[in-house]
């Protein structure tokens, strides 16, 4: 059947208009089908469209991202520091002017770098990881003990930036640096503590060796430090029986608000006592009190925290003085200077009256000098309460706190008491003469004032002065003045007499020779004629004097100065020598096993024979030292000559550690002076590997010698030490290697030759180091062919002389 196809339906249009009465007809159109094409282009076109919208949106999000970036960049770049995990190392931002935070690990690991010694860290807040001080210190060179010296102060705050504090360890900035220099040694040892200290013309820092932290009530929101050193009284190394150490240090203060240091004050301390934080005053803050208190002499510092108008400086320490009046009230300055003179406890107890006549009220600064000198009468009081065994304590004790009554009972109890006191007031170097005279002003009538005031005087001018100045007073009364003339007799017993009339303790050094007989018109004695004769089990001791001190300077010998009046030469010498009140003088024998005997000889008479000065004494007889040249020779000195020296002894080896440079020089020094003595065979000089290797083991002594702050290196050679470098060890076992002396060569802090004992001369060898009584630098006790030599360095001839 032949396919029919169908005419499409024409549209409608106007002309094919349906007219009336014509049925409507519904035509359902057919739906168009689209291609594939078309549906993939329009799906691609909807995508352009949301990738636009996506694209757009992440653009906005990386402009603001880079806007605040840039923000934290320019304001705070250390909030920015992450991205340099992803930057390379050219690219690194820059953390505004603080260092990348480090590690306390790495942190230790640069100090090491610089030769620097990471300290125990201390906390600043409580949590201790949140910030710290850090301690940095130094090893001093050419030192024994309390080697590491501080040298600076820092303060490290823990990093809260997120790259960091996700860490396992905590990173830290250095947020605060504080170097640190001790107080000079001109301050430590001021003359106003110690009468005796002579002016120092070079004036070094001494090391600060610790770091504690104030705790209990400190002052301000802050955080206080005490950085401490201390010092041997006497010499700056380890002295035998010189009694306590002087303590000194500096108080540093750390400001949370300003994150800074501040070094607040020095201080020192001549009993070894630490700064502390107490309430001294009626104020709320506490005070700083530093104690110097010398023997029974009370003397507090008090410091009180005070603002200032500065910005990284906002406070103070300052102390509380007695130097001007807080306000004018003639009483009031009255008490002031009795104050001033030592009687704290008489000052106080008139400044409660004067305080209880103003009902009660005074001034915030004479209230403060008030608790000032109260701190000091407690004091004196607990002192004079005290039970003591000696009479010159007690009196000493009593005069401080104003007691003259109950001093003067001791004073009168006993002749032995008499002459211990007599003792005491002969070595008053004012402070009790100012303490009477200050009362005789306050009240010149007052009976037992004026006693204490006349003994002084007799016991330190004579007699005549005291009887003198008695008459000369208007209002003494007969019977006042008959009983201190009464007190002034009993200065005439002969044990008060004899301490009187000494004017310094016996201060000899010299050799002894035992001999069997003396002829009586030889030597002279202070009570002559007298027969000189021994008692039961003595012997006579015969003492050459190589040194003695005469109360002003040390004299050696040959004694050529030394010019005795042609009458009373012996009174002269028992003077010149002080040896009135102190006769005895100490014998010490050396044994063949090298131990020390002592044995206590009495000075009997005096000898000035030429320019060489000789004594006289008895004791008990020494052992013999059978002539052996060998064995050190007998010494002889009082009691008040001199103190050994002993500074702790190192190795070359461990020196070399300290001071390669100068080790190397001294070691040729050593081998050379070994070759001109023969010790060692001529020639080439071995390597310094080679004698390091033999040396290296012999024990030397750093301490300065010549006074310039500097250490020289003492290295003594024993003859065991010598014979085992030429032979082996096995082949010396058995011999005398005692044969030979001990030699010591001393060196200079700039590697020079000093002091030598290879000099060809055997029987010269240095015996010990000492220190001399009122004499700065320390000495060498030299033994000589003949005799002892104290020898002192000379700035002048650069030598010891």
């Amino acid at each position: 059947m032949a396919n029919r196809s169908r005419k499409p339906t024409p549209k409608a249009s106007k002309q094919n208009k349906p007219h009336a009465g014509m049925v409507k007809r519904v035509v359902k159109k057919p739906q168009k089908k689209l291609k594939r094409g078309s549906w993939l282009s329009s799906m691609l076109a909807m995508s352009t469209t949301g990738c636009a919208y996506a694209i757009l949106f992440s653009s906005a999000s990386l402009i603001m991202a880079f806007a605040w970036i840039s923000v934290l960049f320019i304001f705070n770049p250390d909030q920015v520091s992450w991205l340099n995990k992803i930057l390379p190392a050219w690219a690194q931002i820059p953390l505004g002017n603080h260092e990348r935070p480090q590690t306390l690990k790495q942190i230790q690991l640069d100090l090491s770098k610089k030769n620097q010694i990471f300290g125990e860290t201390l906390p600043l807040h409580q949590n201790a990881e949140d910030s710290l001080l850090l301690p940095v210190f130094q090893q001093r060179p050419n030192c024994q003990s309390d080697c590491e010296e501080l040298v600076e102060l820092r303060v490290y705050e823990r990093s809260e930036e997120l790259e960091f504090k996700s860490q396992s360890e905590s990173y830290y900035y250095l947020v605060a640096q504080l170097p640190v220099t001790g107080p000079d040694e001109s301050f430590i040892i001021s003359p106003s503590f110690d009468g005796t200290s002579e002016p120092q013309d070079i004036s070094i820092p001494l090391p600060l060796t610790e770091v504690q932290r104030f705790e209990g009530g400190t002052p301000l929101l802050g955080v206080w430090f005490n950085l401490r050193g201390q010092r041997q009284q006497g010499t700056d190394a380890f002295v035998a029986d010189v009694g306590a150490a002087i303590a000194y240090g500096q108080v540093v203060y750390y400001n949370p608000e300003r994150t800074n240091l501040l070094q607040m004050l020095s201080w020192t301390s001549p009993n070894g006592q630490l700064p502390k934080w107490q309430q001294v005053t009626g104020d709320s803050t506490k005070e700083l009190v530093v104690d110097q208190t010398i023997g029974l002499e009370p003397h507090l510092q008090v410091y009180q925290v005070k603002p200032l108008k500065l910005f990284l400086k906002p406070i103070q320490l300052e102390a509380i003085t007695l130097q001007s009046s807080a306000f004018k009230d003639s009483a009031y300055q009255n008490a002031l200077s009795i104050a001033r003179s030592g009687l704290w406890t008489p000052a106080f107890e008139w400044l409660k009256f004067i305080k209880k006549q103003r009902k009660g009220v005074l001034p915030e600064a004479a209230q403060a000098q008030m608790d000032l000198i109260r701190l000091h009468s407690q004091l004196t009081k607990t002192q004079a309460q005290k039970n003591w065994a000696s009479p010159s304590q007690e009196v000493l004790a009593n005069l401080i706190d104003g007691r003259w009554e109950k001093a003067l009972q001791v004073f009168e109890a006993s002749p032995h008491n008499v002459q211990e006191i007599v003792t005491l007031l002969k070595a008053d170097e004012k402070r009790l003469w100012n303490r009477t005279a200050a009362a005789l002003r306050v009240n010149p009538n007052r009976r037992e004032v004026q006693a204490w005031f006349a003994l002084i005087l007799a016991v330190q001018q004579g007699e005549g002065h005291a009887n003198s100045w008695l008459k000369a007073q208007p209002k003494i009364t007969k019977d006042n003045l008959a009983y201190i003339q009464d007190l002034l007799a009993r200065l005439n017993n002969e044990g008060a007499k004899s301490q009187i009339f000494s004017t310094h303790p016996s201060q000899i050094v010299g050799t002894v020779q035992p001999i069997t007989q003396v002829t009586n018109t030889e030597w002279l004695q202070p009570n002559s004629p007298v027969d000189l004769k021994l008692t039961d089990n003595q012997v006579w001791y015969q003492i050459e004097v190589s040194a003695f001190h005469n109360g002003k300077s040390w004299l050696n010998f040959p004694f050529e100065n030394l010019n005795p009046p042609k009458t009373d030469a012996a009174k002269f010498f028992w003077k010149t020598l002080g040896i009135t009140s102190d006769p005895e003088i100490q014998v010490v024998v050396w044994l063949p096993n090298g131990e020390q005997q002592i044995t206590i000889a009495a000075i009997k008479a005096v000898q000035l024979q030429g320019k060489v000065l000789r004594l006289l004494a008895a004791g008990p007889k020494i052992p013999e030292n059978q002539n052996d040249v060998l064995q050190p020779k007998p010494l002889a000195l009082t009691n008040a000559a001199l103190e050994w020296v002993q500074p702790f002894p190192i190795t070359l080896q461990q020196l070399h550690q300290q001071n390669p440079q100068g080790v190397k020089v001294i070691l040729s020094s050593v081998w050379q002076s070994l070759q001109q003595s023969d010790e060692v065979p001529g020639g080439a000089i071995p390597s310094f590997e080679q004698m390091q290797e033999k040396l290296g083991d012999w024990p030397v002594q750093v301490i300065d010698l010549t006074n310039n702050a500097q250490p020289e290196i003492i290295l003594t050679i024993s003859a065991g030490a010598i014979a085992s470098l030429n032979q082996p060890t096995s082949e010396i076992q058995g011999k005398n290697t005692e044969q030979r002396r001990d030699r010591t060569i001393i060196f200079s802090d700039r590697n020079e030759v000093i002091y030598n004992d290879f000099t060809g001369n055997d029987l010269q060898k240095l015996s010990a180091i000492a220190k001399l009584s009122g004499v700065q630098s320390l000495a060498l006790l030299v033994e000589n062919a003949h005799n002892y030599s104290l020898r002192r360095w000379s700035e002048k001839n650069q030598r010891f002389e």
